[in-house]
């Protein structure tokens, strides 16, 4: 299952976390897996390259996690909504697979 954790402190993004496989299909064939990947590195791509975030992503095999080092930028926060939405949607379809948690910190 992927776990992705999210804090969030005062309507700003603080802190992001994706653990985990899906573990849908082998390999190669898991659609899940693929689409939460697609999601977190468009996002993360977004927010370097078309925007000014203070975020510092890091990615290794099965982990994925960002530490935003100061409020969000309107723009910051339009990218991370959207990808909450795309997650949680994700999760709507497949709640065996995905966990979505956000918290306040």
């Amino acid at each position: 299952m992927i776990r992705i954790k999210v804090g969030k402190k005062q309507g700003s993004y603080v802190s992001f976390e994706s653990r985990g496989h899906a573990d849908y299909a082998e390999e190669g064939s898991d659609i899940v897996c693929s689409a939460v990947s697609a999601l977190i590195i468009t996002t993360f791509n977004s927010l370097e390259k078309l925007t000014k975030e203070p975020c510092k992503p890091k990615d290794r095999e099965g982990l994925v996690t960002a530490t935003f080092t100061q409020p969000n930028t309107a723009e910051g926060r339009l990218l991370m909504d959207s990808l909450l939405l795309g997650l949680t949607e994700i999760e709507k379809e497949y709640p065996k697979y995905l966990k979505v948690m956000i918290r306040e910190v």
